[in-house]
């Protein structure tokens, strides 16, 4: 029989049995094969290049970074890879939102688009056991491949990391590392379903899981991201190099004067210190002096503040954005769920 159901023997009830989520799931592998071999490609593809580039950076390192500061380093290793490790950290921030767009979203828009799904809902398998066995196996998959894709991530990021370049909680390396790289694939892999079924067009539902994603992560990583936790705060204006500093502000008498940028520091400097371009000129027994802007606000009675996130809360931070992904990811499922159930055949 082609039909995925199980008849009844001669003499029992003419009910069909439901079908085993385990066939299901060899459905599921069989149908979508395609888009997960092209993202397993692509992967591939990509890991093959973080491979070989990270063993030259291994080796650069290792050969020219003892001690990091030194010229050697600066020449032969930061400055022939900084500017390419960028350029690939960029461009990776867009894999997770991707695979959630090319896999998540024609899941159940191209059934709903082609009208397969009528078909599918009236065999043994049912909708809800249909739907279920369709999204969890793809979940758990994308989910994995991301998981395992960090790992070569990290391993490719070390040696930035290993001479102080590559601050842990930067939003250029956060999303890459630990468990948040993971979390948003599952996140976008959800948003594109819910799209999918909400729109029910395959390419529609695509370009809107690409603009929601975008949009998530914009919002996370400029607003939300850093006050997970109560940020430090310090007078001293050089915190720990890992940290990540999130905000500057001036103070003169216990009360907020202005911020360490913009126009109110710039109009502070040129009445107070006379800046120009950024320089602190001050002109002492007919000898014109550079002195640090801070400094020179400092003699005038104004107190610099900084607000950041120390390097040692980067694990929290994973879990917590991970935790609330994971949570985000979950309610889309069900969302998606809920829908097919009240969706008329």
């Amino acid at each position: 029989m082609t039909a995925p159901t199980i008849p009844a023997r001669p003499g029992e009830d003419a009910r069909l049995r439901p079908l085993p989520l385990r066939r299901m799931a060899w459905a599921t592998w069989r149908q979508h094969r395609a888009a997960l071999g092209a993202v397993a490609a692509c992967l591939g593809a990509v890991a093959v290049y973080l491979w070989l580039t990270g063993l030259q950076m291994h080796h650069a390192e290792a050969a020219y970074c003892h001690p990091a500061s030194s010229i050697a380093c600066s020449i032969n290793f930061t400055g022939k890879y900084g500017e390419t490790v960028i350029l690939v950290s960029i461009a990776l921030q867009a894999v997770p939102a991707l695979i959630g767009a090319f896999t998540g979203a024609p899941v159940l828009g191209r059934e709903l688009e082609t009208g397969t799904y009528r078909y599918a809902w009236t065999q043994g398998i049912g909708r809800l056991r249909w739907t279920v066995g369709k999204l969890v196996p793809l979940a758990v998959a994308v989910t994995a491949a991301a998981g395992a894709f960090t790992v070569l991530i990290s391993w490719y990021n070390q040696p930035f990391a290993a001479v102080g370049y590559a601050i842990p909680l930067s939003a250029r390396v956060f999303g890459l590392l630990g468990v948040a790289f993971a979390a948003w694939t599952l996140a976008a892999f959800a948003i594109g379903v819910l799209a999918g079924m909400v729109i029910r067009r395959a390419v529609p539902a695509i370009a809107v899981t690409l603009a929601v994603c975008a949009g998530l992560a914009l919002t996370t990583g400029l607003w939300l991201r850093g006050h997970y936790i109560t940020p430090l705060v310090t007078r001293n204006p050089n915190p720990p190099g890992s940290a990540w500093v999130i905000s500057g502000w001036y103070t003169k008498a216990g009360a907020f004067a202005f911020g360490d940028h913009g126009n109110g520091l710039v109009s502070a400097l040129a009445r107070l210190c006379g800046a120009v371009r950024g320089r602190v000129l001050h002109v002492g027994g007919g000898v014109l002096h550079v002195v640090n802007a801070a400094q020179c606000l400092a003699q005038h009675g104004y107190t610099q503040w900084t607000s950041y996130q120390p390097g040692s809360r980067f694990w929290p931070f994973q879990w917590i954005e991970g935790g609330w992904l994971l949570v985000l990811s979950i309610l889309l499922l069900a969302a998606t769920i809920w829908l097919v159930r009240r969706r008329a055949t």
